[in-house]
């Protein structure tokens, strides 16, 4: 395989290599471009290969790409759907996403913005390498492969990207830049190394951030029940940036409040006070707490297993070493302790000492590793101390007057007898009392989060390598960067070797890969092993797109500063804590350091959030055992479906797409069978945005039934001949006004949706109404309807290129034209309707309703002789009778005679 020649290529000559892994990748993409299947006699999937063909030599997103010379940040629009990971199929919530980005990118474009809309590939990671070890080939080579057959996918559902800009994360021309960034955190210092618990993956043989680590401690990927280990691991400080991580929620107005809340809680930022408790042996233990009002009722300290005490006590007490090997097993909530010997703490408000435990609970890297216990006050501390304590549990706060008494009593109350002086204050006030009286060494007002510093080493090989050197005599050496990037080996699977393993690929295990020389003193040294956790590939991409082309920076200030904040990015909830707020701090941190602007939104990267609702499919279940049913076990012949050779009905529901439900649906198939523009426009019209998208393919017959309507009335508009005239407003008829009016509704009601709301689903109905409207007019004038057809075309264009530009084409060749995109126009604005010449006027005799009369609008002002003469021509309704009085209200068309 001749992708990366990774080994024999210098570090010195990064772009040779470069295009090496570019020509294979564009040779695959070509390969699978032309495996597409051919369209067929089907002519919806005919009229996609045509424009698909045509779009080539004119791409529509160029047709007004160069309108605005020098555009400014307001005239400029950076559209994004969240980077995938090139599993090398497209699903249907890839298929969702992508046709809401698509759409809203060409509407943009339409609307005279310069428009970004780009791609590229989250490709490092562990599940290529997992495939790669299971076929025994190199990771590039899986990975390759997929990007190619995912771009022709893409390509295949009528996406419009902007694939110059595009990138590839495993790439050295792109993790080059991600290397860089490390070191630009390295330098500020914002990445430490530091001995740690870490959470570590039997299965996939790495270590996890807290935040890839499920409630049932499992991991995020493989489902292995996490281990700990202690291991030298690399941070990123995301913690000083916890203040305006937080605070700056409040400037992201766009964003969904879901996911607000969800990183409001994953910070988890609480008020409270830092107490130091005194030891009996040398030192302290300083703890943080939420309630200082419990001060009084200590009745001990715990630390965390890793607590310098405890690893220092362990090397003479043999049973305390034992129990921290069987507290690696333990679950994370064990109420589990060991009682230290010879070490107590000393509380700071009564004296007392204090008994102190090792404890599995305590977190080692939240605070300082030391938690104080209050039976009386904690129901996990009442717990504990009810497994490994000794005597009463005491209560230093009675509930308020009505609360009922309970032990732990855990809500605030009063503070009683116990705390001394203090006793009657409320527990708010109380606890900042104590707090406050306290010396200054031993107590302070504090606010903490549960945030911890981003754990970003990996033990695996296919990532980018973190770009540090260590020597004897110089120490940690970060890599210059003339020579970056720091190479992945090409040759990972030797002729005669055994089988590859996670354990066997990772760089420890590469002698050839460690050696290295020194930067600073040219010595031996050995290059660092771990590979950098995939989530900094997709941390800073945003800025990649600004400046793809940049040899010399990763982006330029100017570059980025143009185009950031991104102002629409779409992409699903799971992504609310990990991938965003990383981003977040990473932009923060650019922005902080002067490596672009950030003055829109003090840093933040994202003006505007849509998070897509998930895509279910149809269900079918043996309604007994609840087994799932594979299609061939379903019979649909009857109205209601059944098991397969039963009488038995099945259970049917809507659920997420897996394969173990056989409940998928494959979108290649999909547009093969029904052309992308009619499942373009199923996809938005069956959900809102937001919403579950129960995905009922059945019900795409209604589309295509208005995708042909709308070529039907496309070709009887031409047969008219309309002139090629102006419009002549002031000679209308009311069938002109009708048809005029109703169009510029729904070009303000489209506008509307694609510009702010984003109710897509209602785009597809008014496209519906105003085709309806357009048969249903047909008495208008030729002009009139050509003008509302033509209307019609360029606002669905976004949502159906392919038929836009079919029946754009046929309007072209009936003026004597050579065909021009509809996308080289604008998008329709919404003009002011016409008023008819004449309104209908109720008439109503005795008060009940008779007869119509449409009259000119100021005819309610005229005499009652003028009045009555006029309505005896209409209507034989009055007759001779003499009319007694005319009464004509000053709003609303009605004259009410009394006869």
């Amino acid at each position: 395989m001749n992708i990366l020649r990774l080994s024999r290529i210098q570090i010195a000559r990064p772009s040779l290599q470069c295009r090496l892994a570019i020509r294979h990748y564009a040779n695959a993409a070509a390969a699978a471009a032309a495996n597409v299947q051919q369209s067929g006699s089907n002519p919806f999937t005919q009229l996609d290969a045509k424009w698909r063909e045509k779009w080539k030599e004119d791409p529509p997103r160029l047709a007004r790409k160069h309108l605005i010379e020098n555009p400014t940040r307001d005239q400029q629009h950076f559209v994004l759907s969240m980077i995938p990971y090139p599993s090398g199929v497209l699903h249907m919530g890839h298929l969702r996403v992508y046709t809401i980005s698509d759409v809203l990118a060409r509407y943009r474009r339409m609307a005279g913005y310069d428009t970004v809309h780009a791609m590229g590939w989250d490709s490092f990671g562990l599940p290529a390498e997992n495939a790669a070890i299971e076929r025994q080939i190199h990771p590039a080579e899986w990975t390759v492969s997929n990007m190619a057959k995912m771009k022709s996918q893409m390509d295949e559902m009528l996406a419009e990207f902007d694939w110059e800009r595009e990138f590839s994360s495993c790439f050295p021309d792109y993790y080059k830049w991600t290397q860089k960034l490390f070191l630009m955190m390295y330098e500020h210092g914002k990445a430490y190394q530091a001995l740690s618990p870490v959470n570590w993956d039997p299965v996939d043989q790495t270590v996890l951030a807290n935040e890839q680590v499920d409630s049932e401690g499992r991991s995020w990927r493989s489902g292995a029940i996490v281990e700990k280990k202690m291991l030298r691991q690399w941070f990123l400080k995301i913690t000083d940036y916890s203040d305006a991580l937080l605070d700056d929620l409040k400037l992201l107005d766009q964003w969904p409040a879901k996911v607000k809340t969800m990183q409001e809680h994953w910070l988890g930022r609480s008020e409270g006070a830092t107490v130091v408790f005194d030891s009996t042996s040398e030192g302290n233990f300083p703890v943080f707490t939420t309630r200082p009002d419990t001060l009084f009722g200590v009745q001990f300290v715990a630390l965390a297993l890793d607590h310098a005490d405890v690893r220092e006590a362990a090397k003479t007490d043999s049973e305390l070493a034992a129990f921290l090997e069987r507290a690696k097993d333990l679950p994370d909530d064990t109420k589990e302790g060991y009682l230290m010997k010879n070490l107590s703490a000393i509380s700071p408000v009564t004296g007392e000492k204090l008994p102190v435990f090792a404890a599995p609970y305590v977190i080692g890297d939240y605070g300082s590793g030391c938690v104080m216990g209050c039976p009386g006050h904690d129901e996990r501390d009442f717990e504990f101390w009810g497994k490994n304590g000794s005597g009463p549990v005491k209560t230093v706060i009675d509930p308020v007057e009505g609360e009922e008494v309970s032990v732990p009593l855990t809500s605030r109350g009063v503070l009683n007898k116990h705390c001394g002086k203090y006793a009657g204050s409320p527990s708010l006030e109380g606890g900042k009392s104590i707090v406050n009286e306290l010396p200054d060494e031993q107590a302070s007002l504090k606010t903490n989060y549960k945030l911890r510093d981003w754990l970003v080493s990996r033990q695996r090989f296919w990532g980018a390598p973190i770009p540090i050197v260590y020597c004897d005599s110089c120490g940690t050496v970060p890599v210059p960067d003339e020579q970056l990037p720091v190479l992945l080996p090409e040759t990972v699977l030797q002729k005669g070797e055994k089988p590859a393993t996670a354990a066997s690929l990772a760089l420890a295990h590469n002698e050839e890969f460690k050696k290295c020389n020194c930067p600073k003193c040219g010595g031996p040294a050995r290059r660092e092993t771990d590979t950098m956790d995939t989530f900094m590939d997709s941390s800073w991409y945003f800025f990649r797109y600004t400046d793809p082309q940049n040899k010399e920076l990763p982006f330029s200030y100017q570059a980025a500063s143009n185009l950031m904040p991104v102002d629409m990015y779409i992409g699903g909830i799971e992504h609310a804590i990990l991938h965003l707020l990383y981003a977040r701090f990473v932009a923060k941190f650019l922005a902080d350091k002067g490596y672009w602007s950030g003055a829109d939104l003090n840093g933040e990267p994202i003006k505007r959030l849509v998070t897509q609702g998930m895509v279910h499919g149809q269900t079918f279940k043996e309604p007994t055992t609840g087994r799932f049913l594979k299609p061939e076990e379903i019979d649909r012949s009857g109205p209601v479906a059944k098991v397969q050779g039963t009488d038995v009905e099945c259970a049917v529901s809507w659920e997420k797409m897996s394969k173990s439900k056989y409940n998928g649906a494959d979108p290649s198939t999909c547009i093969q069978q029904h052309g992308a523009d009619a499942v373009r426009a199923h996809v938005l019209f069956q959900a809102a945005v937001n919403d579950v998208l129960d995905w009922d393919e059945g019900k795409i017959v209604g589309i295509k039934r208005w995708l042909l309507k709308v070529k039907s009335i496309t070709e009887s508009v031409v047969k008219l001949n309309p002139s090629s005239k102006g419009l002549d407003k002031s000679s209308f008829s009311d069938a002109d006004r009708t048809l005029w009016n109703e169009t510029q509704h729904y070009v303000k009601s489209a506008s509307d949706s694609f510009h702010e709301s984003l109710q897509l689903n209602t785009v597809i109905s008014d496209y519906m109404k105003l085709t309806n409207t357009l048969q249903k007019e047909s008495g208008a004038s030729p002009e009139v309807q050509l003008y509302a057809l033509e209307t019609l075309l360029k606002i669905m264009s976004p949502v159906a290129p392919a038929m836009a530009e079919e029946c754009w084409e046929l309007i072209c060749k009936s003026k004597g034209a050579e065909w021009s995109s509809v996308f080289r126009n604008a998008f329709p604005e919404a003009q002011a309707e016409i008023q008819s010449a004449t309104v209908p006027f109720k008439v109503m005799i005795n008060g009940k309703f008779q007869f119509t009369a449409n009259k000119p609008h100021d005819f309610g002002s005229q005499s009652e002789a003028e009045i009555l003469a006029q309505l005896r021509t209409i209507s034989d309704k009055l007759g001779d009778k003499p009319v007694r009085k005319v009464i004509i209200p000053k709003k609303g068309n009605v004259i009410s005679l009394v006869v």
